[in-house]
């Protein structure tokens, strides 16, 4: 049985809606950290938020892992720091059972992102980690530093295209000297 483990996180530009998803996947957790830098994988996400991105970061590594593994008996540890979807799969039949409406009647927001999420998932045999982002180098353990380098890159891809792609200038034009300050160091 093949046993591989995924990192996933995104960042996000919540007033541009842009945002960058990462991910990496290993089979084992006793690999150096420095070899993995260069197999993170970075994508662009538009009109997107915090939540959704987490979700279509989620299911694009997935995709890739299960089309590129190309075995039924794979079994997936998937890491994030991501609330919403490691209470996902406890959600599924109060979500379906309501067809992804809310209690005042609404549909939910990303219910077609959670809709693909429990059809990729019940294919596959999947367990998510919740990993605490964002915390001291001296409470980081092994899973924490290598959550790092896709909290890392997708930082550095958002801050990266602010900068280069949009030279610190908001979208009326106006140079944003605490925003490029913040986000271009």
């Amino acid at each position: 049985m093949l046993h591989l483990q995924v990192f996933t996180d995104g960042s996000v530009n919540t007033k541009l809606k842009v945002g960058y998803g990462a991910y990496f996947v290993v089979s084992g957790l006793n690999v150096s950290i420095d070899s993995l830098k260069d197999t993170v994988k970075v994508k662009r996400f538009v009109q997107t938020s915090s939540t959704k991105l987490e979700l279509q970061t989620l299911l694009w590594a997935l995709g890739e892992t299960v089309a590129l593994a190309n075995r039924s008996d794979m079994v997936l540890t998937v890491y994030t720091d991501s609330q919403n979807i490691i209470s996902l799969p406890g959600r599924r039949d109060r979500l379906e059972q309501s067809n992804y409406f809310s209690s005042k009647n609404k549909r939910l927001n990303n219910y077609e992102l959670y809709q693909e999420f429990y059809r990729l998932t019940s294919r596959l045999n999947c367990g998510f980690v919740k990993v605490v982002g964002h915390q001291a180098s001296s409470k980081k353990d092994k899973i924490d530093r290598l959550f790092g380098l896709v909290d890392q890159a997708s930082r550095r891809a958002l801050r990266e295209d602010f900068c280069v792609r949009r030279g610190g200038v908001n979208v009326s034009g106006n140079v944003l000297n605490i925003e490029k300050t913040l986000l271009c160091k």
